[in-house]
């Protein structure tokens, strides 16, 4: 099949008019697994089917569009980066939308690959006409480009804001459409990802114009549409920064945080839940969320009683919060550490344990896996190893193999037991028979199956 396509291929590019040829190619490719394509790359000549682009005949453009899309999947960023600038080049600036889209579409490949990017960045002189020529698009696609190579480098980052681009995309961030802001706060948001990235923001004053918009969202009956971006770009920066100053500078996204909670809409408490959880994950976070007193205690309550009565998908993202929340590295168990972890679980429902138990039985995997990455998070605190030892029946439930019968829930209960197996101060609290049952576990791995015993009866067939 890929030799058919081949063929075609050179025919397409040997004719002045290949219409049923460009066809017959668009035919035979849909039929040819990636993998022949790939195998045949280095014989794959593009070029006539790029020229064929300037010809202005609908249905050629369209056939050598998607032509072109299967065939540059079977090639490497690196080879398109080096031997097809010119078509790309020519292909941002071609009146027709799905040219532009493909074009933008591999660009987009060249810079997520750091071989193939690269190319670009080395060659000052393309990366600005890459630039330019984007500038020139209102496309949503340009612009999550335009962040892309924004995020690459300091010089990348240059070339975007001399161009006008990252202004733009700032300008809508503040600007009135609240559509238009919620599609931008989440690019603004991985531009502020790099260390590059968040100096440029803050720099040019947008931490503090999103903060501005944040506070004076109570009085925008359209604010639902934007806040939830709004907020996670807060969570996500203090995590990356550090969660005290962002929270001591911009004390509004906290207190959205915990209004978010109170909301009886699942998008904002699920926002809330999440950045809680992103906020938590580590200690500066976790001490920063104590700080705040009662008002965290009702937010845990809360979001036990959303583990226990939401929709599923919102129960897995308390769950997941919930494990981020608890877990505590070894090294960084102090005593007044596991005090607030012991506080904080025990502010989650009358029964912590016998919740999350309650929630891992039931015939849901995901839910299943969520449940049992709590029990994972805690496993290694002595306070959670002694509720677990005195809870009837956790032991035999954390040993016991014929509860998981998917590989997901095998694998999580895996970490589980390895969470417990490989503490220190397991032995001692789980005694040294149920030790021995934790590695015996271990070393016989996630999928372990026991052997049936069959006794041969005398005379039987």
């Amino acid at each position: 099949m890929a030799a058919q396509a081949l063929t075609l291929l050179r025919e397409v590019a040997r004719l002045e008019a290949p219409l049923e040829e460009l066809r017959a190619l668009h035919s035979v490719l849909q039929a040819v697994p990636l993998n022949e394509l790939r195998e045949q790359a280095a014989e794959l000549r593009l070029g006539p089917l790029f020229s064929l682009l300037n010809e202005n005949h609908r249905e050629k453009t369209t056939l050598c569009v998607s032509i072109l899309e299967r065939l540059l999947q079977a090639m490497e960023p690196v080879h398109v980066a080096r031997n097809l600038r010119v078509d790309l080049q020519r292909g941002l600036i071609h009146s027709d939308d799905s040219v532009k889209i493909l074009t933008l579409s591999q660009v987009g490949r060249i810079v997520e690959n750091c071989d193939a990017v690269t190319e670009i960045l080395n060659n000052a002189e393309l990366l600005k006409q890459i630039v330019y020529c984007i500038g020139g698009e209102n496309l949503s696609v340009a612009k999550a480009l335009i962040v892309e190579i924004s995020s690459v480098s300091p010089e990348s980052l240059n070339y975007c804001t001399t161009s006008g681009l990252v202004t733009q995309l700032l300008r809508e961030l503040t600007g009135e459409d609240v559509l238009v802001r919620a599609t931008c706060i989440e690019m603004v948001t991985s531009l502020a990802y790099t260390h590059h990235g968040r100096q440029y923001l803050a720099q040019e004053g947008v931490i503090d114009q999103i903060s501005n918009i944040i506070v004076g969202a109570d009085s925008d009956p359209f604010s639902s549409f934007y806040l939830p971006g709004f907020v996670k770009f807060f969570g996500n920066l203090a995590v990356m920064d550090s969660p005290q100053q962002t929270c001591e500078r911009y004390p509004v996204f906290m207190e959205k945080v915990f209004e978010m909670i109170e909301s009886q809409d699942p998008t904002m408490i699920g926002v809330a839940v999440d950045t809680v959880g992103i906020l938590g994950s580590n200690v500066e976070g976790k001490q920063v969320l104590q700080k705040t007193g009662t008002r965290f205690e009702r937010l845990l309550v809360r979001i036990g009683h959303q583990a226990k009565n939401a929709s599923m998908e919102l129960k897995i993202r308390c769950l997941d919060a919930i494990s981020s929340l608890l877990y505590l590295p070894p090294e960084q168990q102090t005593d007044d550490l596991l005090r607030m972890t012991e506080s904080w679980f025990s502010s989650l429902s009358r029964d912590p344990l016998e919740l999350f138990r309650g929630i891992s039985s039931q015939p849901f995997p995901e839910l299943h896996c969520a449940a049992l990455k709590v029990f994972t998070a805690i496993a290694n605190q002595p306070w959670a190893q002694k509720l677990m030892f005195n809870s009837p029946g956790f032991v035999e439930y954390v040993v016991d193999r014929s509860v998981e019968h998917d590989k997901a829930s095998k694998d999580a209960k895996y970490e589980l037991v390895k969470a417990l197996a490989n503490s220190k101060t397991i032995a001692e609290i789980f005694g040294n028979p149920n030790y021995l049952r934790l590695r015996t576990y271990l070393s016989e791995g996630p999928y372990y199956v026991k052997p049936i015993s069959t006794t041969a009866v005398e005379g039987a067939e």
